[in-house]
């Protein structure tokens, strides 16, 4: 209990001490979890993870891809781009490291070869949790960057399986039998409400179902809890689902960050693997963008995809740890892929001022060819720009259909718009925060602009580029803290609302509204 309890503290403190410096708190779990490797033995707690530690971590993890699997659509992962490219990025990865690593840290080829297969593959965990924090899981570079990393979790089966000698049985042949078990998986999300028992059921999905029992037949419970959530994703009640799980995935990937940092305090060898392996991350992120751009996306889209691929994964570990000629390297490998979250982690954050700071020069790769993230430049006779279609949005476009108004919906989730667009709406797909939808959209019909998007830095690039490019009617924007009131305003909104507030005052003025019905009855 001592050793949780130094564990938590630490985690807390270090947490809380990279926040000025602009950093996720996941670099200072990283940092804590180095910490408790280094003096935890001196109050004799185990430099180690322990069981418990472990168990939390894989907690995490399972949760985490469960709620990705949720986000998702499995046609995206056929999509050319997605499966090319992860294709060939690995192959060009492991004949790219393969050498660096047979040359410069260990003579035999076999280990040189475990070792490049290992830091080809990017980090799912950390891909997923920077794009979801930014709330850019749904949109075109997300959907993206989750998809190759799927079908690299897919490679990463096949890899594993060959060099430990732990093909899976004939019972792994059921995993083609699982959409057989939709109808029964809705019905269940169906009773399940919405208080503690809908939690009870997502972790029953994530950890038993897809966890547990797909251990049974011999197959990652990480692909499990994936698939449990790509057969939910199309429930009307997966984004509840997926909120609802929300906390305790945080709380327990923070064992995930703690443990990769504990896997062991490195010798001078170890950090000149480390040093090497990140000074490669550049490479590693530019034959992303490379790649996608021959795939015909845009240099924004290939762009961003490729940070958030550009890291190493936590996968060279499990290598390191299953396979015995590769076990010299588990610390090295656990020290780059540290110093590659550490790096990933803050520049996924600056993401678009960086491509804003080098569009001019990325451009220049783009093909000629139309690509298929491509945006609308004619927005037809709409008076009004809705961006953001989840529940806000659609509730504010109905409303200005119901006026008499004739908006537009604009969404970065290029599934939702096609969902909308299929209803009967007039939504399309377009990105707020992308300046080449800016570059091209004619404005001169809009009269207004509703910003119902949740991420901040996505409203504040629309609000400033709507006056920069000479709009002069009222934008008219939603929050959930006060704090952004005043930095909406700055950009030039008009007005901000305060969702929860704005929400209480309804409710009020229903009640004034009844009582007052009422006195006159």
């Amino acid at each position: 209990m001592i050793f949780e309890v130094f564990a938590i503290g630490a985690a807390f403190v270090f947490g809380l001490a990279v926040r000025p410096f602009g950093l996720p708190p996941l670099v200072g779990f990283l940092a804590a979890g180095f910490f408790i490797n280094a003096v935890g033995p001196r109050f004799g707690m185990p430099a180690q993870t322990g069981p418990i530690l472990d168990y939390i971590a894989n907690l995490g993890v399972l949760i985490l891809l469960f709620t990705v699997g949720l986000k998702l659509k499995l046609r995206q992962i056929g999509e050319p781009h997605v499966i090319g490219v992860s294709l060939l990025h690995f192959a060009l990865s492991v004949a790219l490291f393969t050498p660096i690593a047979r040359f410069l840290f260990t003579p035999d080829w076999t280990v040189a070869l475990l070792v490049g297969i290992g830091l080809a593959f990017s980090s799912t965990v950390l891909a997923a949790k920077m794009l979801e924090a930014k709330r850019e899981m749904g949109n075109f570079h997300g959907r993206a960057a989750i998809g190759i990393l799927i079908v690299q979790d897919i490679i990463a089966l096949v890899v594993l399986a060959v060099f430990s000698g732990k093909m899976p049985g004939p019972w792994a042949l059921l995993i083609f039998a699982v959409p057989l078990l939709r109808p029964l998986l809705y019905k269940l999300l169906d009773l399940a409400g919405h208080d503690e028992v809908l939690i009870l059921c997502g972790m029953a999905l994530s950890l038993v179902i897809g966890g547990y029992g797909f251990e049974l037949i011999g197959l990652k419970g990480e692909i499990g809890a994936l698939v449990m959530g790509l057969m939910l994703s199309n429930h009307p009640r997966a984004s509840e689902l997926s909120s609802s799980l929300w906390s305790l995935k945080e709380l327990f990937l923070v064992g995930f960050f703690l443990s990769i940092g504990m896997s062991g305090l490195p010798d001078w060898d170890a950090i000149v693997f480390a040093l090497v392996m990140g000074a490669l991350l550049p490479v590693k992120a530019a034959l992303f963008f490379f790649l996608l751009v021959a795939f015909r996306l845009r240099a924004r889209t290939a762009f961003l995809s490729a940070l958030a691929l550009g890291v190493y994964s936590e996968f060279g570990l499990i290598v390191a740890a299953g396979i015995p000629a590769a076990e010299p390297f588990l610390v090295p490998l656990a020290i780059a892929v540290s110093v590659s979250f550490v790096i990933g982690a803050p520049l996924n954050r600056l993401a678009h001022p960086l491509f804003e700071h080098l569009e001019a020069r990325l451009l220049r790769f783009e093909r000629s060819t139309r690509h298929p993230d491509e945006q609308p430049t004619d927005l037809g006779d709409a008076d009004v720009l809705v961006f953001g279609m989840g529940r806000t949005g659609s509730a504010a476009y109905e409303s200005l259909v119901e006026q008499g108004l004739k908006p537009v919906g604009l969404d970065a989730d290029t599934y939702k718009a096609s969902a909308h667009a299929a209803a009967g709406h007039n939504v399309v797909f377009a990105d707020a925060e992308d300046s080449n939808f800016w570059s091209g959209v004619e404005l001169g019909r809009i009269k207004a602009a509703v910003l119902a998007m949740d991420d901040l830095e996505a409203k504040l690039i629309a609000t400033r580029t709507l006056r920069a490019k000479g709009f002069e009617g009222p934008i008219i924007s939603h929050a959930m803290h006060e704090e952004h009131l005043e930095m909406m305003k700055e950009a030039g909104a008009n007005r901000t609302h305060l969702t929860m507030r704005q929400a209480g005052r309804s409710l009020a003025n229903h009640v004034l509204e009844e009582t007052q019905a009422g006195r006159a009855s």
